[in-house]
């Protein structure tokens, strides 16, 4: 099997050019840095530290308490982040800085992984969510190298899929040496694939240990001022292809009753934010570019949210958020951001994402479910008006999230038996 699926892996590869030439025709970055996907990173990175791996930018975002409790409590080792898209790179790089290095997870090849590893050295390799390179794992395995599975979740229909694979998935997850999973309903799918109750903890997300610090609160208060003093805001994130026609028709009908609402609109992916401008234009609203800095006026009516990095001061300035990826079948993106700023979040019906998320949200009243242009346009309504439901349902968010905090002390206090004693 193993044979098979590498054989495989090495005839698609001028198939993965392709795609990545296809792609680079919105996105310019897939088309740099080929070298690191073949584990040529040598100069880039120092090596025998922490590797950590997320794939996109969720998981990058899920990281960062991680990162930065792993870089205080280890200052000596260096930290090594890998993702495999251009976006999850850039919110590597803007989120840590120089504190990290940053290069591309290479793909799944036997000769691309032993290189690589050659290279980095690493003392322990972290990945979040669920990312089971099968050349990945055994490389780690044969250099006897931990590897954590860090806020690991499985959703029924992947643990189906890999519930196929009978031997070649218990061989793979025998090679694992700890999966922190997310909840129990994850970790038993983990035990029916085969993996042992010793290799398996319950943690809890650590999406929900996030926290606004205060030079982000000050900052967003700074921004509310410059922007809309005396107007009120709503925000529309990780929007998706078809959402954001939603969002623009809902915000029209909006400023009917409330002419002066500012909304502040920011897609998914880079490649999204020229086709974002195209529809706000269409739609015949004053808009203005987050990027050029400039602060909106008296009748801008959206700003486009076109840089990387900035969700958590934008929501910061919001009365009320609107989480996209989940009016269309994408599952849904983070509730927990807004949730912290203390602001009601709406959701369409698709959130298979944050599942449990989600239901720990809605059975609070901590979370708005809409459907359509229609529904969103009602609650929005309500929530805009009504001010005691507002900070009722912006409460009951961020008391959700507390409640749910402890993931990443538990996972802290996993990891330190593979880590070297720490120097006081």
């Amino acid at each position: 099997m193993e044979f098979l699926y590498t054989t495989l892996l090495y005839l698609i590869q001028p198939l993965v050019w392709l795609r990545l030439l296809l792609r680079s025709r919105k996105a310019p970055a897939y088309r740099k840095r080929w070298a690191e996907r073949y584990g040529f990173c040598k100069n880039k990175v120092v090596p025998d530290g922490i590797l950590l791996h997320s794939v996109s930018v969720g998981e990058t975002l899920a990281a960062i308490p991680l990162v930065r409790a792993l870089r205080h409590r280890y200052p000596s080792l260096p930290i090594t982040v890998t993702t495999m898209t251009p976006t999850g790179s850039e919110r590597a790089m803007s989120a840590f800085g120089k504190d990290v290095q940053h290069v591309y997870l290479p793909y799944d090849l036997p000769g691309a992984m032993n290189r690589f590893f050659n290279t980095t050295r690493p003392k322990l390799v972290i990945v979040m969510e669920t990312e089971l390179w099968p050349n990945m794992v055994a490389a780690l395995h044969k250099r006897k190298i931990p590897l954590v599975i860090a806020n690991a979740r499985l959703s029924e229909r992947s643990a189906k899929g890999y519930g196929k694979l009978g031997k070649f998935m218990r061989r793979l997850l025998s090679r694992i040496t700890l999966i922190a999973a997310q909840n129990e309903e994850d970790g038993n799918r983990f035990l029916a694939l085969g993996l042992k109750r010793n290799q398996l903890t319950i943690t809890g997300s650590l999406k929900f240990d996030i926290s606004v610090t205060p030079e982000l609160a000050a900052r967003a208060v700074t921004l509310r001022r410059q922007w809309a003093p005396r107007r009120q805001v709503w925000i529309a994130t990780s929007t998706h292809d078809g959402e954001e026609k939603i969002i623009l028709d809902a915000h029209k009908k909006l400023l009917e009753t409330f002419p002066d609402l500012l909304l502040i609109l920011v897609p998914r992916h880079p490649e999204r934010f020229a086709d974002a401008r195209e529809l706000v234009q269409k739609a015949g609203m004053p808009f203005t570019l987050r990027s050029t800095g400039e602060i909106p006026s008296a009748t801008t009516q959206v700003v486009i949210g076109d840089t990387m990095g900035e969700l958590m001061l934008l929501y910061g300035i919001a009365d009320l958020a609107f989480v996209g990826g989940s009016l269309v079948e994408r599952g849904g993106h983070n509730p927990l951001e807004p949730a912290a700023h203390a602001i009601p979040v709406l959701m369409g019906p698709h959130t298979f994402n944050f599942k449990d998320i989600c239901a720990k949200l809605q059975q609070d009243d901590g979370l708005i479910t809409v459907t359509d242009m229609d529904t969103l346009v009602k609650e929005v309504s309500t929530l805009l008006t009504d001010e005691d439901y507002r900070l009722w349902y912006g409460r009951h968010a961020v008391e959700v999230l507390h409640q749910n905090q402890g993931a990443l002390a538990r996972l802290l206090q996993l990891l330190q038996p593979y880590l070297p004693q720490r120097s006081h």
